[in-house]
C-alpha cells in the first residue's frame, strides 16, 4: 500500500517475505523496491495511472538479494480519509481477470457496419460518459475491497491457527481441575469464533464462489470436538454419555455451522436439567429402502447419519413442542433468551439438507435428531483419547509463516512425530529430495510466495508418487471432493491436525 508519491504504508508478509527488511528501512517505493529499468518514477506512474486502462501491468521490482524481477501489478484505487493510497499486488503469471459487473451486449463475430448517426444532444453524450466513467470507478474499488478482504481473512487465518492450536496444547496438557482451564478455554471460543469471522470473509470475497462449501467428513470427528469444548465450563454434576457409529458414512458439512447447531442444542439441554442430570450423544448410520416418518419429520429413502442429543430435564409441554422452531419463541424470558436458539438450529441444519425431529416428555426429557444425508462410504473413525494421537512417523512441514511452523512442530513433536521443517516451497523440495525414504508424511500450506502449494505437490510427487499429503489452507479448497479427506481446514486445533495426521497415516502406514 503506497501513497500518491510512492511512500510506503504497508505491505503484508509475502510482500516482506520477498523483499526482506528493505520495505521496513526505505519508507519509499523508489528507493526501496522499484527498479530504475521502469519507464517513470512511482509518483509518475501513479499520476498517470487513470489513464491507462490495463487491468494489470507488467513492471520490474528489486527483490532483497538486490537481482531485478518483472510482476504483472494490479493497482487500485483505495480512497481513505483525507487522502488517496494505491494497492499494488504483485503476480508472477498475469492475474485472472476480475468478473466484469457491468452488462454488455454479446460480441458479434463480424465487424459490424458502422452505425447510422442519430442525432444526439450534446446533454445526452455527457450524461452518457459520467455514468460510464461511475461505474468503472465503483468497479475498481469493489476490486480493491476484494483484494483487501482476501489478503485479511488470509493473514488472519495464520494468526488463529497459531492461538488455536497453542490454546488447545495447553488444554490437552493441564489437569481437569487447573484453575487456567477456564481462560484458556475461553481464548480457544473466541478463537473459534473470530474463524467464523475469517471464513465468512473468505467465501464473500472469492471471484468465482465455491460450490463446494461443504466438505466430505466423519460427523464423529465433529462431534467429539463439540462435547470436549462445550463440557469445559460446564459443572461436573452432570453425566455425559456417548456412544458413536463405529462405521459412519461419509457427510458433506460446514464444520463451523453444525458445531454451532450442536452447542444450541446441547445448551438447552443443560438449561433444561438446571445443571443436574445426564445427557446422551450419538451417532449412527440410517439406510432407508423406503420413507420413514420421525414426528413432523418425514425421510425419502436413502442414506443418512443420524446424530441424537438427549437429556433427562423438565420436558417440553406439547402445547409448545410444535412451536420451538419458531424464531422469537421462548419460555425462559425471565433469562434473557430471545428464542433464536433452536431456530437457528433448524436453519443450520435444512441448508446441509437434512432434518430435525423433537420428542419430549414432562420431567422425563427430551431428545433431538438430527438427519443429514450421507454418502454410503464408511469413514474411518478416530478415537477421542490423546493417547492415541501420538505415533513415531517422520512428518515434512511446510508454511510459509513462521509462527505456524513453530506451532506445528511443537504440536507434532511432543507427541512423538520426527518433525522437518521448511518455509518455502524449494526449501522443501531440497530436504524431501534429500531424506525422501525418511519421510512418512506432508503437510503443506497451499497459499505461499515463489511456489504455492499445488506446484509444490506436483514435483513432491514426480520425486515420489505414493507420498502422503495433507494440504491446509483457510481460503482454498482441494480441487475435488476426493481430496477432502486429506485437507485441514485452517485454522485448526491442535486435536484437529493429530487426528487429520493419524486419519492420513493410517493404522499400519509408516516406512519404518
Amino acid at each position: 500500500m503506497v501513497d500518491p508519491t510512492g511512500g510506503i504504508r504497508g505491505a503484508n508478509t509475502a510482500a516482506k517475505k520477498l523483499f526482506g527488511s528493505t520495505l521496513d528501512s526505505h519508507p519509499n517505493l523508489a528507493q526501496a523496491v522499484w527498479s530504475r529499468e521502469n519507464e517513470m518514477t512511482p509518483a509518475q506512474f501513479f499520476a498517470s495511472w487513470p489513464d491507462r486502462p490495463d487491468a494489470a501491468i507488467e513492471l520490474r521490482f528489486r527483490g532483497r538479494d538486490g537481482s531485478t524481477c518483472s510482476y504483472h501489478t494490479q493497482v487500485c484505487l483505495v480512497s481513505g480519509e483525507g487522502e488517496d493510497l494505491f494497492l499494488l499486488q504483485l503476480f508472477k503469471a498475469p492475474p485472472r481477470e476480475a468478473p466484469d459487473l457491468t452488462l454488455e451486449p454479446p460480441q458479434a463475430s463480424t465487424v459490424p457496419p458502422p452505425p447510422v448517426p442519430t442525432p444526439v444532444k450534446a446533454s445526452e453524450g455527457a450524461i452518457t460518459g459520467t455514468v460510464m466513467d461511475a461505474t468503472v470507478a465503483q468497479k475498481q474499488k469493489l476490486d480493491c475491497a476484494m483484494q483487501l478482504i482476501r489478503t485479511v481473512a488470509l493473514d488472519f487465518n495464520n494468526a488463529l491457527t497459531s492461538i488455536m492450536g497453542h490454546a488447545s496444547w495447553l488444554l490437552a496438557k493441564l489437569e481437569s481441575k487447573n484453575q487456567l482451564r477456564g481462560s484458556l478455554v475461553e481464548i480457544e471460543k473466541s478463537a473459534q469464533r473470530a474463524a467464523e469471522i475469517a471464513h465468512d470473509l473468505a467465501a464473500f470475497s472469492r471471484q468465482e464462489k465455491d460450490s463446494r462449501s461443504q466438505a466430505s467428513g466423519n460427523m464423529n470427528d465433529v462431534l467429539r470436538r463439540t462435547v470436549e469444548l462445550f463440557k469445559e465450563t460446564q459443572p461436573e454434576s452432570l453425566h455425559w454419555k456417548l456412544h458413536f457409529e463405529p462405521r459412519p458414512f461419509s457427510v458433506q458439512f460446514d464444520e463451523a455451522k453444525m458445531q454451532q447447531a450442536f452447542v444450541k442444542i446441547m445448551e438447552n439441554a443443560v438449561q433444561a436439567m438446571d445443571n443436574f442430570g445426564s445427557v446422551y450423544v450419538s451417532s449412527k448410520n440410517l439406510e432407508l429402502t423406503e420413507s420413514l416418518k420421525d414426528g413432523n419429520v418425514r425421510l425419502a429413502p436413502g442414506a443418512y447419519i443420524s446424530v441424537e442429543i438427549s437429556d433427562t430435564g423438565q420436558g417440553i409441554p406439547q402445547a409448545n413442542l410444535s412451536r420451538i422452531f419458531e424464531p422469537f419463541f421462548t419460555t425462559k424470558k425471565d433469562t434473557g433468551h430471545r428464542g433464536l436458539g433452536l431456530a437457528w438450529v433448524y436453519g443450520i441444519i435444512t441448508n446441509h439438507g437434512g432434518s430435525v425431529a423433537v420428542t419430549s416428555e414432562v420431567n422425563k426429557g427430551t431428545s433431538v435428531r438430527v438427519f443429514l444425508p450421507a454418502q454410503k462410504k464408511v469413514v474411518r473413525d478416530q478415537l477421542a483419547d490423546s493417547a492415541d494421537l501420538n505415533g513415531h512417523q517422520t512428518i515434512l512441514l511446510i508454511d510459509d509463516e513462521d509462527l505456524l511452523l513453530t506451532m506445528g512442530e511443537m504440536i507434532l513433536s511432543s507427541f512423538g512425530y520426527k518433525v522437518l521443517v521448511a518455509n518455502n516451497g524449494i526449501k522443501a523440495l531440497e530436504i524431501f529430495a534429500a531424506r525422501a525414504n525418511e519421510i512418512d508424511l506432508v503437510i503443506t500450506d497451499l497459499v505461499m510466495p515463489q511456489m504455492s502449494g499445488r506446484e509444490l505437490i506436483e514435483r513432491l510427487r514426480r520425486i515420489s508418487p505414493e507420498i502422503k499429503i495433507i494440504c491446509a489452507s483457510g481460503f482454498i479448497r482441494p480441487p475435488s471432493n476426493e481430496d477432502d479427506e486429506n485437507y485441514l481446514q485452517k485454522p485448526f486445533a491442535s486435536q484437529d491436525l493429530l487426528r487429520k495426521v493419524k486419519q492420513v497415516l493410517g493404522v499400519d502406514s509408516g516406512k519404518r
